[in-house]
């Protein structure tokens, strides 16, 4: 028999309210479970301490019987200290789409160019300074 940690949705229609349960992987999601270890309420702020409520003794027992947590449970239990999360690594959705990436190219190029004109202007004005400075000294040199 396998063994999830995850949420059982509670509460009325459009005010959720989430137990933190144990139940077996073939039990549906506001079904039947085995014991009750927590409470999430995601209508609270977050930096209230009732948002979400683990009895960790418990999670502890059940980690260690072999219940495996869902993402959003194991995301709850990283902020706890009581297992490892690391984000998941679904790099090919990451990616931006085929327009997005156009885009992105486009603005590389208006940058580059922008600043391939701002060189230049810069390097202008300095030759103009340099002929003027030379000028002068040429028109002394002749008198």
């Amino acid at each position: 028999m396998g063994l999830k940690i995850r949420l059982s949705r509670g509460g009325a229609k459009k005010r959720p309210f989430y137990r933190v349960v144990v139940a077996d992987v073939r039990s549906p999601r506001d079904g039947r479970y085995i014991e009750r270890l927590g409470t999430y309420n995601p209508l609270l702020g977050k930096d209230d301490e009732n948002r979400l409520k683990l009895n960790t003794d418990r999670i502890q027992h059940w980690l260690g019987v072999g219940a495996q947590p869902t993402e959003r449970v194991a995301r709850f239990l990283g902020g706890a200290g009581l297992v490892d999360w690391k984000h998941g690594k679904n790099m090919e959705k990451a990616k931006p789409g085929v327009k997005a990436q156009e885009r992105l190219d486009a603005q590389k190029q208006a940058e580059e160019d922008a600043k391939a004109a701002a060189a230049a202007e810069a390097e202008a004005p300095a030759e103009e300074e340099a002929a003027a400075e030379e000028a002068p000294a040429e028109e002394e040199a002749k008198a």
